[in-house]
């Protein structure tokens, strides 16, 4: 950082005055007659040096990447806002509608499952060391029925984990730094800055707010949030999420069928996040390997974070399809599984008790009652933006609510929100720059909040 990026403000008195004087003051009790006079302060800003060049330095040189990247990462950021928020009123009652973070318990069934786990630990018959990197054999037999019945994909396939997100970087190390992405524009910001950390990206470029090296496939409501892959140029990794973080748009089957075609013209491998696709309530696929020939082109990440409340527990899932071959015929699952074996030692083995309860029968009805709820919360915020006269999009196949407010800055309007409402969302323009203009509002929320955010939302904009 240059000198001048590190003014601060710094007060100098202007007549002396000795620590036994302020002693004196402090001792008396003022007179009211007679008020006590206040020693004289010229304040003034003054260049500091940077830290840094008190301090020891290594020798080592920053990653340029991480250079690269704009700000902080965006739900950090909203985080920093909000207690910013709270600094300037504290007795105000915030409610968060932005981080996509589940509220309400993890159903009994399920804790269950991993508190009896957890107890057996405690004997010398129950107790488990380091696990299969890969995951129990028991929990991808478990996923691989459930999820992928008669789709051909089988236990050796799938990968267990401690969640979608550790998985989308530990495939970003597969693919190395010699690959251009594509992304859906708006979208999760883990694809692109797990892309630049990677040295994939050329620089930010300020005026298009966009990082070179990287194709934004815009999704927006003109286009039915599915790009036109006839204008989009090949790229090497085509990062894909259905139901969309944060639109909130299911893919068709069609438009699948068209994306799968174009992966197989072009020779890309699809990275297809399908966190969201419990929440599917129409006919569009949950999984990428509903379509035909995606085994030959696709990967596909999961997690139960937003199907159990599992954002703390932390288990997903990868499947890498054997029939996924490297351009020289290399198998990618075989790289995939040395990644995994050299950066991870396996999700936990409580966590994955979890997921075996998570699987019962028990537990998928469990899991869909949660899911339910969500998205009823979704349905009382769309129904409140809709009656409003807002351009509404998703909440039907996701927790999340696409708002438009036309000609608007999304940071500008999520501070609107935030100091006229005190309720957090997330703007638009944190998921790329086809967000601009919009807001994103999470479902998850105990519904009295969601019910008391929506009137604070009507009120604002009656």
């Amino acid at each position: 950082m240059a000198p001048a990026a590190a003014a601060v403000a710094a007060a100098t008195v202007s007549s002396f005055v000795s620590p036994s004087s302020f002693s004196s003051v402090r001792a008396s009790k003022p007179d009211r007659l007679h008020p006590v006079k206040r020693a004289a302060v010229n304040v003034r800003c003054v260049t500091s040096p940077p830290a840094t060049d008190a301090s020891f330095k290594t020798k080592v040189p920053r990653n340029a990447n991480m250079a690269k990247l704009q700000a902080g990462y965006l739900f950090p950021e909203i985080a920093r806002r909000r207690a910013a928020h709270l600094l300037k009123y504290p007795d105000v009652k915030i409610i968060s509608l932005g981080i996509g973070d589940t509220t309400e318990p993890i159903p009994d069934v399920i804790t269950n499952a991993m508190a009896e786990r957890a107890h057996a630990l405690s004997t010398v018959d129950g107790y488990s060391g380091y696990g299969a990197e890969q995951g129990e054999k028991k929990l991808r037999a478990a996923i691989a029925a459930t999820y992928y019945a008669d789709l051909g994909i089988e236990e050796t396939d799938i990968f267990v984990s401690d969640g979608a997100k550790c998985d989308i970087s530990r495939l970003q190390v597969l693919f190395g730094s010699n690959v251009k992405i594509a992304v859906q524009d708006p979208s999760y910001p883990a694809y692109v800055d797990s892309s630049v950390i990677m040295g994939q990206t050329g620089l930010y470029q300020e005026d298009v707010q966009k990082y070179g090296n990287i194709e934004y496939m815009r999704c927006s409501p003109e286009n039915g949030f599915f790009p036109d892959l006839s204008s989009v140029p090949r790229t090497d990794i085509i990062f894909f999420c259905s139901p969309n973080n944060p639109t909130g748009a299911a893919a068709s089957w069609d438009q699948l069928t068209k994306l799968v075609k174009f992966a197989k013209d072009n020779g890309s491998i699809i990275v297809y996040d399908s966190a969201y696709a419990m929440y599917i309530s129409d006919d569009s696929p949950k999984s990428i390997f509903e379509i035909p020939g995606a085994k030959e082109v696709a990967i596909e990440t999961a997690s139960f974070s937003k199907y159990a409340g599992f954002t703390g527990v932390r288990l997903g899932w990868t499947v890498v399809p054997k029939e996924l071959l490297f351009s020289d015929a290399h198998p990618v699952a075989k790289d995939f599984n040395r990644i995994v074996c050299t950066c991870f030692n396996g999700a936990s083995n409580i966590s994955q008790a979890g997921g075996l309860g998570c699987l019962s029968p028990e537990g998928l009805k469990a899991m869909s009652d949660v899911v339910g709820f969500y998205k009823e919360n979704t349905k009382i915020i769309v129904d409140t933006f809709t009656s409003l006269g807002f351009n509404v999009y998703g909440g039907n196949n996701a927790p999340y609510v696409w708002v438009h407010f036309p000609g608007r800055d999304s940071w500008g309007v999520f501070a609107e929100i935030l100091e006229k409402a005190n309720v957090v969302t997330t703007p638009g323009s944190g998921f790329g720059p086809g967000g601009e203009g919009f807001i994103r509002i999470s479902a998850f929320g105990h519904r009295e909040n969601i019910i008391e955010a929506v009137r604070r939302l009507k009120q604002l904009y009656k």
